[in-house]
């Protein structure tokens, strides 16, 4: 039939992602007249006012950013204008996460105590095309006129990224060179396939490699005064179960 599209058509035509359509499909705003394929019109007439762009090239912005549905199981980011999706973490993602992220707390508590700690989900807003969730955060004294009542609205002192399998790249690349590009001093990246933690200071507008560490050492950095992170604890995983 002319009009009957797969989503990935229906994507093309409506200039976003696969999976905002497939999230308004399993929310049952876009029924199935065959098999895996849809009625343009129909979608069009639920879904035009919602997500239909004006430019389908266009980047995304952080006003598209705000009009996604829900996405149990997934969060989403703008890195440069392209919507990234990804999976939830991880039960070793939150477990590194928990960890690291008590005793980043611990630390900042006395180093910075007008200072806040945060987790995601928490929008940080860098630019109008660069909307991003970093694992942890932290907003020193220095610049909390950056947090709003919904977000971060712009360069925070610190960011922590923990890579998974699928974002190994755009951590290591895309992500840390825009957070370079909006000025963040402190970038760190933590790999829990290889238990490494590694720590990025922006010196001269670029980022230099300042400090690592993995399992056994006690993880330092000069520009932390009296910071010290037991990273055997961080990486310390517990035997899954099979149902795990």
């Amino acid at each position: 039939m002319k009009n009957m599209l797969t989503v990935q058509e229906i994507a093309d035509v409506l200039g976003v992602s696969p999976a905002i359509v497939m999230s308004y499909i399993e929310q049952g705003k876009v029924p199935a007249v065959e098999p895996d394929r849809f009625d343009l019109g129909a979608v069009l007439a639920v879904l035009g006012a919602e997500v239909v762009k004006e430019d389908p090239a266009s980047f995304w912005t952080y006003e598209d950013y705000l009009k996604l549905p829900e996405a149990p199981g997934c969060r989403f980011e703008i890195l440069e204008g392209i919507l990234v999706k990804e999976p939830s973490p991880s039960l070793h993602h939150q477990r590194i996460s928990r960890e690291l992220g008590r005793q980043l707390m611990a630390f900042f508590d006395q180093y910075d105590p007008a200072g806040e700690f945060f987790f995601a989900p928490l929008d940080v807003t860098l630019s109008d095309s660069n909307v991003l969730q970093p694992d942890m955060i932290f907003v020193s004294s220095a610049r909390k006129g950056i947090m709003h009542k919904e977000r971060i609205d712009g360069p925070c002192d610190l960011v922590v990224e923990i890579m998974s399998p699928a974002s190994r790249r755009k951590d290591r690349l895309q992500k840390l060179e825009i957070y370079r590009k909006a000025g963040i001093p402190h970038y760190w990246l933590v790999d829990p396939e290889e238990n490494t933690l590694e720590a990025f200071l922006l010196s001269n507008g670029d980022y230099a490699l300042v400090a690592t560490g993995g399992p056994g050492d006690n993880f330092s950095n000069l520009q932390f005064p009296g910071l010290v992170l037991d990273l055997e604890r961080v990486f310390r995983c517990p035997e899954l179960n099979k149902s795990e």
